[in-house]
């Protein structure tokens, strides 16, 4: 009989799984943890960091090829199919587009991070259920997490076959597990003495996961002699007996993407496919998404830019009372805040891209800051199209086509763009992980302090030990170059913009310290005010990357340095007025109202507010489908785009 497959965890028992599975030193400087600390370190960022000229040449010269094959997509049967065409992902794949970082040794193209991101921008615009294709694949999927735990044997296997055409798909979600790995239900059992593992559960939003030939699956490995236990990864074969494709999900954008529900009952995975050690699979995950996440802002600058020039074409052409709507002043605002935010978005995709190839510091947070800010940022532009865009932005770019006007998707974007605040960590949990990790040096110098289940005698020995800390550096968050007028003055006139960043970022730190001194160990639910304290942090570090790529084109002479230079100010002068709003928020806001209230709906007291309408969900089904261990009874929809690239076993 079938049992139904739930694991609890506490409070506790959550904090301490992800704790454990963090990357916990700090073997390389980060440029946003020292400026989250109230240091603004310009020299980690400062010459702005440029791909060397072998690598520039070589991405340019795989753009090239590129280029004519995505400009040959038609995006529309995507949309209005709702898949992505065989004959599309065959191209891709004879292109090399599924082997973009996978070295050349193991048939990939060995782009660079900065050269892989581009390329996800060209075949995005084509449609962006294609850059999802590639980068759930190649970000997440298979060949990121081998190259970086994987062994050599596992390398030399399954890189070529992901570089040939061979789709991978990430299995961590389940029907009743997001953000919360401590309650994975999915068993990776040790069978025949150790040698396999018999995998045993059901995983949901497995993008790639309905056309993919290849898995990395996570799964929990009991303890038991001899073995360590604990989530551990795993490459799958997904046509592997016992493996069900149950469901194509489908969604509100993105429609060409392959996401399902899958099956796992009694599958048989050879010990040599763990990935890593055992206990080590979330390490794993989280490690690879260091740079795994600056796919989603290299597909939202993308989308900016494109953006950037349908308003500028519509804007021109749209005639409204006399003259060019975007010559109005509440168009033109609107203008203002796309063109600048684009560049800004550059910017910051550039500079992640570039520390990450260069391996000088550790990006955990830049990558996670510009994944959060980007997403949303994107969002903002795609929702200004539209109402620059007005009735035509609302309707379809079918429609449009059918009644002999350009097609122009700007309803089609928001759609898609949505998604990128909930991909890889939602907004609000990419803000509550910056914060744990922009708080680490608190962490380690207060300990006990901050620990609201330590004994008094410890928190006594832990303010003994904090004392040296910051008696040593709270007094440096009082002044700074920023308050000298005359620091940066090589910047020109985003001078005065690096000053302000500078300024902030120890007027942030500050804020912390004031916070940690008033809510001590309660800090970690004051989720809202660590939630802007992190917004400060993504606005200052897109400020400073706006700043040292204008800078850099004007050291290089580029014929486009003014205009950058422009551009930057704009961005810097828009930014620094929502970095005021959100430090004035950090004490003036209605949080403990809204937490009052928000208890008071959960209670049920203010249901007679929902009283005059009816809602028509009611009786579809529960709020979570009940899942179960044990065989499938649904047919299998894994549909492979490629044949397989599996060599045949050997008779």
């Amino acid at each position: 009989m079938a049992t139904a497959a739930k694991v609890d965890a506490t409070e506790e028992q959550a904090r301490a799984l992800v704790e454990e599975s963090r990357e916990t030193t700090w073997a390389k400087p980060s440029f946003a943890k020292e400026m989250f600390l109230g240091r603004f370190r310009l020299d980690l960022i400062h010459p702005y960091p440029q791909p060397g000229s072998a690598d520039a040449a070589r991405t340019e010269a795989y753009l090239a090829r590129l280029r004519p094959f995505c400009e040959s997509i038609d995006g529309r049967v995507i949309e209005a199919e709702g898949r992505i065409p065989d004959e599309y992902v065959k191209g891709l794949a004879e292109l090399g587009c599924f082997g973009l970082k996978i070295p050349e040794s193991y048939g990939g193209q060995g782009l660079s991070q900065f050269g892989y991101n581009r390329a996800l921008m060209l075949v995005g615009s084509a449609h962006p259920s294609l850059g999802v294709l590639l980068s759930a694949h190649q970000s997440i999927g298979v060949p990121e997490p081998l190259k970086l735990a994987g062994t050599d044997e596992q390398k030399a296997e399954f890189l070529p076959r992901c570089a040939a055409g061979a789709v991978s798909a990430f299995l961590l979600t389940e029907p009743d597990v997001g953000s919360d790995p401590a309650r994975m239900a999915s068993t990776a059992t040790p069978v025949e003495d150790g040698t396999a593992y018999e995998l045993n559960g059901v995983k949901l939003w497995t993008t790639n996961g309905v056309v993919a030939e290849l898995l990395v699956v996570m799964a929990r490995v009991p303890k038991s002699e001899g073995h360590r236990g604990g989530i551990s990864a795993f490459v799958v074969e997904a046509d592997s007996p016992g493996i069900t494709v149950e469901r194509r999900n489908a969604f509100m954008g993105l429609r060409g993407i392959e996401n399902g529900v899958t099956r796992m009952h009694n599958v048989r995975v050879p010990r040599a496919n763990l990935i890593g050690r055992e206990g080590d699979g979330l390490k794993i995950a989280l490690t690879t998404l260091n740079a795994g996440r600056l796919a989603i802002p290299a597909l939202c600058t993308a989308s900016a830019k494109w953006s950037l020039k349908i308003a500028r074409e519509w804007s021109t052409e749209r005639v409204q009372w006399g003259k060019p709507v975007g010559e109005h002043e509440a168009v033109g605002q609107k203008i203002s805040f796309i063109a600048a935010t684009t560049y800004a978005l550059e910017a910051a995709l550039d500079l992640s891209a570039a520390m990450c190839d260069e391996a000088r510091n550790d990006i955990r947070i830049e990558a996670a800051l510009a994944k959060l800010w980007a997403s949303e940022m994107s969002c903002t532009i795609a929702d200004e199209l539209v109402q620059i865009r007005g009735g035509r932005g609302y309707e379809t770019a079918a429609s449009l086509e059918a009644r002999g006007e350009r097609a122009v998707g700007a309803e089609q974007l928001v759609r898609d763009l949505r998604i990128n605040r909930i991909f890889e960590g939602s907004s609000e949990i990419m803000r509550l992980l910056i914060a744990r990790e922009m708080a680490d040096a608190h962490m380690s110098a207060a300990g006990a302090l901050v620990d609201r289940n330590a004994e008094f005698k410890d928190k006594a020995k832990a303010a003994v030990g904090a004392t040296g800390f910051y008696a040593k550096w709270f007094p440096q968050l009082a002044v700074g170059s920023g308050t000298v007028p005359a620091t940066y003055t090589e910047f020109g006139t985003l001078a005065k913009h690096l000053r302000f960043v500078e300024r902030s970022s120890r007027k942030q730190a500050r804020s912390l310290m004031y916070a940690m001194g008033r809510w001590q160990a309660g800090l970690e639910y004051k989720q809202n005010f660590l939630g802007r304290i992190v917004d400060i942090g993504a606005e200052l570090f897109a400020m400073s990357a706006s700043c040292m790529r204008a800078q850099a084109l004007r050291t290089a002479g580029a014929p486009e340095a003014t205009a950058a230079t422009e551009l930057a100010d704009v961005f810097c002068k828009q930014s620094r007025v929502r970095i005021r709003r959100l430090f004035d928020a950090l004490w003036d806001n209605t949080d403990d109202d809204d937490r009052t209230l928000a208890r008071g709906v959960l209670t049920g007291r203010y249901t007679w507010l929902e009283e005059g309408v009816f809602d028509p969900s009611e009786g579809t089904g529960p709020w979570i489908a009940e899942w179960q261990l044990g065989p499938s009874t649904e047919q299998n929809l894994l549909r492979p785009f490629l044949p397989s690239t599996r060599t045949p076993a050997t008779p």
